[in-house]
């Protein structure tokens, strides 16, 4: 089955840039990645997105689920869990692009997380 791949443009913009700040992300008090080379993915009207390298993010923490999405212009999604240790769990939190379209390939090797689910904090500040 082909995918409906579409490239970003007038209608549709996306860019990724490095974000020029460090990112950290915490579950209450836990540290679940902390990063100066997150990028930052801008897509038509939507926030920004803070997608962090794979390799900052603490790996004991996280559990791959079945789920999966796609997106036309970035391709199928992976998600995890973040499994807080003697805490609750947060089903679906974190997603990554493992084989991203080659307009967003930079955000291969990264994961991005859900706002609401966890503090995302950019320069100290969420």
């Amino acid at each position: 089955m082909a995918h409906d791949t579409r490239v970003p443009g007038p209608d549709h913009p996306i860019t990724v840039e490095p974000t020029a700040s460090r990112v950290v992300v915490r579950v209450g008090g836990l540290v679940v990645a902390d990063t100066t080379a997150a990028l930052t993915l801008r897509e038509a009207d939507y926030g920004p997105v803070q997608y962090v390298p794979l390799a900052d993010i603490e790996p004991s923490l996280l559990r791959r689920t079945q789920t999966s999405t796609y997106c036309p212009f970035k391709g199928t999604a992976a998600y995890y869990t973040i499994a807080v240790p003697g805490g609750d769990e947060l089903t679906d939190a974190v997603w990554t692009y493992e084989e991203p379209y080659p307009a967003v390939a930079e955000i291969g090797s990264h994961a991005a997380f859900y706002p609401g689910r966890v503090e995302i904090l950019v320069d100290g500040r969420a």
